[in-house]
């Protein structure tokens, strides 16, 4: 019974997380966010651009089977991260739709994805993960959208579905720069937040993605998951 409820869970918060059919809406008394110490980590300066990953670098740089005790990985399909984005409206808030699906403008060379459960079965919070691969200009572009649009977007609609209480978050000191956000929307009935880090590497973005559908407050993107990820990525 409880590997069947966390593989609906799963596949639940895989649908959400990439925008594709959840039904989404808002919510006048939306969770407030708590005030953030600091929203942002500041990029580190870098005297070297590296080189853009491949997708082969991405696969051996992405969590795997035996990299957190206890984890369980499952691979996002191509389907599963489509590479046409739809248009949000207001228009300004569109880094953060495009997010959902871990797309970026500028577009990212390769990408690779993932979901990671556990290590409790009793734990509905699922968190999926993307690397993507960019040129380091780009990959600095892409976070100073996030970084801009963390501040001034407040609410928008993609997809047919509306998303509010956009706030920022306290970011990791991960990488070289990071950005944590959230956005609250309406899943099954209950207002609902939603959690993102993404972490710039070099020319490598980490993108998280958390919600926990049995208990909405407890949100937020594992440091745990984003430190063991960050430092695979950095043993390339």
């Amino acid at each position: 019974m409880k590997s069947s409820v966390s593989r609906a869970l799963v596949a639940a918060s895989v649908t959400v997380a990439l925008g594709l059919t959840a039904a989404c809406g808002s919510d006048d008394g939306g969770e407030k966010p708590s005030e953030p110490a600091k929203s942002v980590q500041d990029p580190k300066p870098s005297a070297t651009k590296p080189a853009v990953l491949s997708a082969a670098d991405l696969e051996k740089a992405v969590l795997a089977k035996g990299d957190l005790k206890g984890y369980k990985t499952e691979k996002l399909s191509a389907a599963d991260m489509p590479a046409q984005t739809v248009a949000a409206e207001p228009a300004t808030c569109q880094p953060l739709a495009d997010m959902f699906m871990f797309a970026t403008d500028p577009a990212s060379k390769a990408r690779v994805g993932r979901t990671v459960t556990g290590p409790d079965e009793l734990d509905a919070t699922i968190t999926t993960l993307a690397l993507l691969a960019h040129e380091q200009d780009d990959a600095e572009k892409v976070m100073a959208g996030l970084r801009t649009v963390t501040q001034k977007c407040k609410a928008y609609e993609h997809v047919g579905s509306k998303y509010r209480d956009v706030a920022p978050l306290t970011a990791p000191k991960a990488g070289d720069e990071a950005v944590s956000y959230k956005v609250v929307g309406f899943i099954e009935g209950q207002k609902t937040p939603m959690s993102f880090t993404v972490v710039r590497t070099g020319s490598t973005l980490a993108a998280f993605y958390s919600i926990n559908l049995l208990k909405p407050k407890e949100f937020g993107v594992s440091e745990k998951i984003v430190d063991a990820q960050i430092a695979k990525i950095e043993k390339l």
